[in-house]
Formats: C-alpha cells, structure tokens, sequence
C-alpha cells in the first residue's frame, strides 16, 4: 500500500464563512479545525495541507455551556520569575473575542511546521463585518446534533 500524495493542481480551496451567533465554542471549533486541515475532503492527506479558508464572523456571540464562563481560565507565563497572568474566560470574551475562537481551534490542530501553515488560514472576527468580500466566500452549514 502507497501512501497518498495529493499534487498541487489536484488542492482546491474554498472560503467558508462561519457565523458564531448562538454556536457553542468547543463544536464549533471542532468543525472549524476540520476544514482547516481538510479532513473533510476526499483527497485529504495528513502530511500536506488540502485544508480551506475560514473566516468566522460575530465572535463575540459565542455560547459555552455550564458554568465556564466563570470557571474557564487561560494562562499566558513571560518566562520570568512571577509572570504567570490568569484570565477567565468571560474577561477574555469581553476585551478579545477572537482570541477566544483561536485559542480554541490552536488546541484542536497539530503542533508542528504545517499546523502554523493551517492556522494562518483562520480569519476571525468581532461583529459581522470581514474584509474577505473579494474572495466570495460560501456559507458553511454546521451539522446538527441529533
């Protein structure tokens, strides 16, 4: 059996655009890491990326479920001696909501030369206004859960 090995002229990327309105952080995120990838294609390849354009609009209406938007924290270290900063995840919603969508998505691909190529792909913004017009990018409908 021979590994498969997509060629240039056989990657074709789309743009999606993603509205956050009301979706819960963690599945979106999930379908989200998918077409980034481009797991969602037959020609997928884990070692070259076949992966899509997204643009996320709305991210500030985002939906967690229980209690993280109090009990969710990130945490960023400076490297020195007491650098540790702690953010709830409501504080984080509040002054940067892209970052929240991000992060989510950062933490659902490889960490490696080609995840960094995957996540320059994500474009995510604050209200429903994106400079992405040119590009035409289509609607993606979420899968709903049964």
């Amino acid at each position: 059996m021979k590994t498969y090995n997509p060629k240039k002229d056989d990657i074709e990327k789309t743009w999606w655009l993603v509205n956050a309105d009301g979706k819960v952080l963690g599945r979106m995120a999930t379908e989200i890491a998918i077409l980034l990838r481009g797991k969602n294609k037959p020609r997928f390849a884990a070692h070259v990326d076949t992966g899509d354009f997204v643009v996320v609009i709305n991210a500030e209406k985002i939906r967690v479920t229980g209690n993280k938007m109090e009990d969710k924290m990130y945490h960023s270290h400076s490297q020195y001696p007491g650098g540790l900063k702690t953010q709830s995840l409501k504080d984080l919603l509040n002054k940067k909501p892209e970052e929240v969508i991000k992060r989510a998505v950062w933490g659902m691909i490889p960490k490696n030369k080609l995840g960094r190529a995957v996540y320059k792909k994500l474009k995510v913004y604050k209200g429903p206004v994106h400079p992405h017009e040119a590009q035409n990018p289509q609607e993606y409908r979420f899968k709903e859960a049964t």
